[in-house]
Formats: C-alpha cells, structure tokens, sequence
C-alpha cells in the first residue's frame, strides 16, 4: 500500500517535471527566435546608419568646399576694394 503511494507520487513529480521541461524547452526557443529576429533588425540598422554617414559625409565635405570657395572670393573682393578705396582717396585729397 505504501508502495502504491510512493509510486504515484514518483509519477506524479516526473510527469510534472517533465511538463516543466517541456516548457522551459519551448520557452527557450521562443528566446532564441526573439535574439535571431533582434540581431536581424541590429544589422540593418547598422547598414542603414553607415549609408547614412557616408551620404551625409559626401554632403557635408561639398558644403565646406563651398564655404571655402565663398571666403576665398570674399576675400578677393576685399583686396579689390581696399585697392579702390586707396585710389579714391588719393583722388579725394
């Protein structure tokens, strides 16, 4: 009688342990589906963000060529008037 008992408490304990493991084992699947699916999203991120730099890096690097073309001539325009504003005043005097 005893034994009976001990027996079904033994059934008992491993088919409720092997219920838990079933359910670990599923849940651990769903855990590595998520980090493939997250990684998947991580690599195109980072390709979207590096097509990103080197478009706006090509942009930025022609805007400053033109800053600096605009202060070179800028700066040629202020020596042609510095030559005019000496003539005029040799003239005014």
């Amino acid at each position: 009688m005893e034994n009976e008992k001990l027996f079904e408490l033994m059934e008992k304990m491993y088919s409720d342990f092997k219920g838990s493991q079933e359910k670990l084992f599923s849940e651990l699947q769903e855990i590595k589906k998520d980090v493939k699916d997250n990684s998947e999203k991580i690599g195109s991120v980072e390709k979207t963000v590096l097509r990103m730099e080197q478009n706006h890096g090509k942009k930025l690097e022609a805007l400053f060529d033109g800053y600096k073309q605009n202060t070179e001539k800028l700066n040629n325009i202020e020596k042609e008037v510095s030559k005019h504003e000496e003539v005029i005043l040799r003239r005014v005097r």
